[in-house]
């Protein structure tokens, strides 16, 4: 009994200890665990800190901000000049040659890519001379069915949500196209923007005279209708976002502080690149078709467009 009773003392001391040895390493543990966490998370921030944050754009509630939307080939696929040429010409506004010369300018339009300024001036100085004596709450009218017909299924669906960004964010946003801007506005609403900035055709009476005000909205006139349009509207330029897919616009888009290059012409992807702007390109298969298209498809496609024009008059007749 007694080797029994100096061995419980001794039994229950090492208890004692073990157990103090088990709260000191789990102590221990969990301290360590918490440095560990700690550690874990300054390195967490201290990376986040150093990433660049992208701020919010567009800015939510920033009234002296707005968008500004080119049309042809960046809100929508195509001209809009030839796509109204073709609904005039539904409408018999002028006969089968013309149509054939619309048909050319839109394949050369779509196989291309990109404007070009005596084909978009032809296409202007053949509408102009179409709706000469027409009254414009006609055109107007007409615009809205032509819309339906032609133009809405070839609305860029991704150029449309930048748009929409914009707009969810309190701010206005203006189409800015060389279309003429009875056409231009009906678009601007059918689309939900605020409005339109585009060619301006005299009218006398309600009627059209066949002559432009001024000269066509293309290129640097595109840059100075914003301008005005942003100090009628109180805008700060540096707030504001401009969005093109052609070159002839690079003065639109150095006048803004947010420039976006949208479905961009070779031009202006590099211009784009070289000065760090933002790019969108909304096309399938496109970039490898601008590279290099073969006279064959050129010749194919106009042959198409041609077959339907003839086609469509014989069922006139």
């Amino acid at each position: 009994m007694a080797a029994l009773g100096w061995l419980t003392p001794r039994r229950r001391s090492a208890t004692a200890r073990s157990v103090l040895a088990g709260e000191a390493s789990a102590e221990a543990a969990r301290k360590s665990s918490q440095e560990l966490e700690e550690l874990e998370g300054l390195a967490a921030r201290t990376a986040a800190d150093e990433e660049p944050k992208e701020p919010e754009f567009p800015v939510v509630g920033d009234d002296k901000a707005a968008a500004f939307f080119d049309l042809d080939n960046t809100v929508m696929q195509g001209a809009a000049i030839f796509h109204f040429g073709r609904g005039l010409y539904k409408r018999k506004f002028f006969e089968r040659q013309e149509l054939f010369r619309f048909a050319w300018q839109q394949a050369w339009f779509r196989l291309a890519g990109v404007e070009d300024p005596e084909h978009m001036q032809d296409a202007r100085d053949s509408a102009l001379s179409i709706v000469k004596g027409h009254r414009v709450a006609e055109l107007m009218s007409i615009g809205e069915e032509i819309y339906d017909e032609y133009m809405a299924e070839r609305i860029w669906p991704g150029t449309r949500a930048l748009a929409q960004a914009h707009l969810d964010a309190g701010q206005k946003v203006w189409l800015v196209t060389a279309a003429p801007v009875e056409i231009a506005t009906v678009i601007a609403r059918r689309l939900g923007l605020t409005g339109a900035l585009g060619t301006v055709a005299e009218s006398v009476g309600g009627v059209y005279t066949g002559k432009l005000v001024g000269e066509p909205l293309h290129g640097p006139a595109k840059a100075e209708a914003v301008r005005a349009l942003a100090a009628a509207e109180g805008l700060d330029l540096g707030r504001c976002a401009a969005y093109s897919d052609s070159h002839n616009d690079i003065p639109m888009l150095s006048l803004v502080g947010h420039p976006y290059a949208i479905n961009p012409d070779a031009k202006l992807r590099k211009h784009a690149r070289e000065r760090d702007w933002r790019l969108r390109d909304y096309r399938t298969g496109r970039k490898a078709a601008k590279v290099g298209i073969p006279a064959a498809a050129g010749v194919g496609a106009l042959a198409g467009g041609t077959a339907a024009a003839i086609a469509l008059h014989r069922r006139r007749h």
